[in-house]
């Protein structure tokens, strides 16, 4: 094989990422598929495989959960990515690694973007577990891996903040939103579209931000949604990280810059409402969809 083995199947950026790849060029596995926990059965997986590019999509995600299972999140998110970064020096394949805003505690914002390079602050075992992840990527691979984070993202498909939102809308239903917590909403296409440019530019090693530009609060995304699907924006309420008594602190300041594309000579992405509009009557048919089913 010489094409991309994508971990981490099921998943939405998994879906997007493999839909513009050929088909007998492409393997999709779960993360069990692949016991990234293995370093042997990681290494004869790429051995027998001999992808020439890995994107490894696959993380522990349950930020919650996180804080009760160290251990486990620090091996899914961390460890597994030292044997993976292994494996593909051994096999000489590039690895594409998607990592998060987590990394930032977004607590002590001073109104700037998060750049690449900025000294990560952590708050969260989740944060660290991916940290690691991302240290060991470039530890195992200096000269060919890369580091993708992104944050806030959603699918036309599946589970997201903003089906959930605009499930609430097209039912006129209320809901309460948080407004002290700013970030960049961004498609899951958008995302793997970054991860294909930055395999087809040949970019350097090191750390991408992939995130829409400008910035939004959950509140303000909330309102634009309902506004988008013709409701009143006023169903939406604004409410404070703190009033949701989750266990992991949540970044207040999700905001990440984007200063390599221009490096790599790849333009940034688009501003999110724009691309919130393109995708949003999808999205709606997806929940449309779904809804029909469960009724029949």
């Amino acid at each position: 094989m010489t094409g991309w083995l994508v971990i981490g199947a099921g998943g939405r950026l998994v879906r997007e990422l493999c839909a513009p790849l050929p088909a007998d060029l492409t393997i999709a596995v779960t993360r069990k598929g692949i016991d990234l926990s293995d370093p042997h059965a990681v290494g004869g997986a790429l051995s027998e495989l001999r992808p020439s590019v890995v994107a490894n999509c696959a993380a522990w995600t349950d930020v919650d959960g996180a804080e009760g299972h160290e251990s486990w999140a620090l091996e899914v998110n961390g460890r597994a990515s030292a044997w993976l970064g292994g494996g593909c020096a051994r096999a000489g394949a590039r690895l594409l690694h998607v990592s998060t805003d987590y990394v930032f505690s977004g607590i002590d914002a001073d109104g700037r973007p998060c750049d690449e390079d900025a000294v990560p602050d952590l708050r969260t075992v989740y944060g660290h577990s991916k940290l690691v992840g991302e240290r060991n990527v470039m530890t195992a691979l200096p000269g060919s891996g890369i580091v993708v984070r992104t944050a806030w993202h959603y699918g036309t498909n599946g589970s997201s903040c903003v089906s959930t939102m605009a499930e609430r809308a097209m039912n006129d239903t209320a809901l309460c939103v948080v407004t002290d917590q700013i970030g960049q909403p961004i498609w899951t296409g958008d995302v793997a579209e970054r991860l294909l440019l930055l395999d087809n530019s040949r970019a350097r090693p090191g750390i991408h931000h992939a995130t829409a530009t400008g910035s939004t609060s959950s509140y303000e995304l909330a309102r634009e949604i309902y506004r988008l699907l013709g409701r009143a924006p006023g169903l939406v309420s604004p409410a404070a990280i703190g009033d949701l008594g989750c266990a992991a602190v949540r970044p207040a300041w999700s905001v990440l810059g984007h200063r390599r594309w221009a490096r790599e000579g790849i333009s940034p992405l688009w501003e999110w409402r724009s691309a919130l509009r393109e995708v949003l009557s999808a999205i709606t048919a997806s929940l449309a969809s779904a809804s029909a089913l469960c009724a029949s």
